[in-house]
C-alpha cells in the first residue's frame, strides 16, 4: 500500500508545478498590462496559490457536500417535527414579529398543486 502512495507523490509534485506555472503565466500575461502590477516568478505564484487556499478555503474539494451533511441543530429539529408541531412553531413565531413567509399559510407544506388552485 505504501508503494501505491509513493507512485502518487510525483504526480502530486507535477500538479503543484503545473498550477504554479499556469498561475505565473496568467498573472504575467494579464495583470501587469491591466493594473500595472509587477511580474511574478514561479515561487511567488505558488505563494499566491497558498494564500488563495488559506483565504478562500478549499479549491473544489466537495465543500458543498460537506455543508449539506452538517446542518445546524435547528434544521434537524425542524425535520423531526410533525406537521402540527410545525404549524404551532410558525404561529408562535408570529408573536415575536415574524410574518408568514411569502404570504402563504405554511410554506413547507405548500405544494405546486395548491399554487395552481390559487391561480385558477
Amino acid at each position: 500500500m505504501k508503494a501505491k502512495h509513493f507512485g502518487l507523490f510525483p504526480l502530486f509534485l507535477l500538479a503543484i508545478a503545473g498550477f504554479g506555472t499556469i498561475t505565473m503565466l496568467l498573472w504575467n500575461a494579464l495583470l501587469p498590462s491591466i493594473f500595472g502590477l509587477a511580474c511574478i516568478n514561479f515561487w511567488q505564484a505558488l505563494g499566491l496559490l497558498v494564500l488563495a487556499r488559506i483565504l478562500l478555503g478549499g479549491m473544489g474539494t466537495g465543500s458543498m457536500k460537506h455543508m449539506h451533511q452538517h446542518r445546524g441543530p435547528i434544521y434537524h429539529k425542524w425535520r423531526k417535527m410533525t406537521p402540527e408541531q410545525r404549524k404551532e412553531f410558525i404561529s408562535n413565531r408570529r408573536h415575536f414579529g415574524f410574518e408568514r413567509p411569502f404570504n402563504r399559510e405554511h410554506s413547507d407544506t405548500f405544494t405546486h398543486a395548491e399554487a395552481e388552485k390559487e391561480n385558477e
